[in-house]
């Protein structure tokens, strides 16, 4: 599938990304469903992301669906909507927002501009954001809606250490990026996040990264018993 290629019409926090009607309803989804901490969050991974594509040799960058990464980016987390629509009792939170976003992308999108191959890079965009060791080695969509989540969260230094030179983004960009979209709750609200789903759903988290949350902040969490290792030893011949 050859990439859709867009202009850079539009500056956010002093980064230039596409203005299209898809990555602009996808901004005003991602308003609707979570909370300030939530959508600042997923703007500034979107701007994060996208600074480090506006930074690639050309050739690196024509082979980019940029418009995907953006709506890839930004609704990256309906996961972590309370909206009951979009949240499942028996998938990872990266699963469910990456099949909200497929949802939306099938009912608002044109389906001659939306292939199906083009809808599944969202999804996997999604689903393994949160999975660095695995999403740096991807398609390049895949691994910057990865890298820039990362870089949001960290900073670009420490991004560093799960993406190396892939993180482009300057300290000062950062900034500006959070001045327009500020996080003066968001450590706390992650561990909110991340704690309750341990809480209501652990069955998704023994086997992720979610489950440090789990045993650090919810009472009687334990993957013991439920990891694939105590399985396969009860299991296996």
């Amino acid at each position: 599938m050859a990439p859709i290629t867009v202009a850079l019409t539009r500056l956010l926090a002093g980064i230039p990304v596409p203005d299209t009607q898809m990555i602009n309803g996808s901004i005003a989804l991602a308003r609707a469903s979570l909370p300030d901490e939530g959508f600042n969050h997923v703007m500034r991974a979107w701007l994060n992301g996208q600074a480090i594509i506006n930074r690639l040799p050309a050739a690196n960058r024509s082979i980019i669906d940029e418009e995907a990464f953006g709506v890839a980016a930004i609704l990256h987390d309906l996961g972590w909507s309370p909206d009951p629509e979009y949240i499942s009792q028996d998938k990872r939170f990266e699963v469910d927002g990456a099949i909200a976003a497929r949802a939306w992308i099938q009912e608002h999108g044109r389906a001659n501009e939306w292939p199906v191959a083009r809808q599944q890079l969202v999804w996997d965009s999604i689903a393994i954001h949160t999975t660095a060791d695995i999403s740096r080695y991807a398609a390049p969509v895949v691994s910057i809606v990865s890298a820039g989540t990362f870089t949001e969260i960290l900073g670009p230094t420490p991004a560093k250490v799960f993406f190396g030179d892939m993180i482009t983004v300057t300290q000062n960009e950062w900034q500006g990026i959070v001045d327009e979209f500020p996080r003066p709750n968001y450590k706390e609200y992650h561990k909110d996040v991340l704690s309750n789903i341990c809480r209501v759903k652990p069955q998704t988290t023994y086997e992720n990264g979610l489950a440090g949350w789990g045993e650090k902040y919810v009472a009687n969490y334990t993957r013991i018993g439920h990891r694939f290792i105590d399985f396969f030893e009860a299991n296996t011949p």
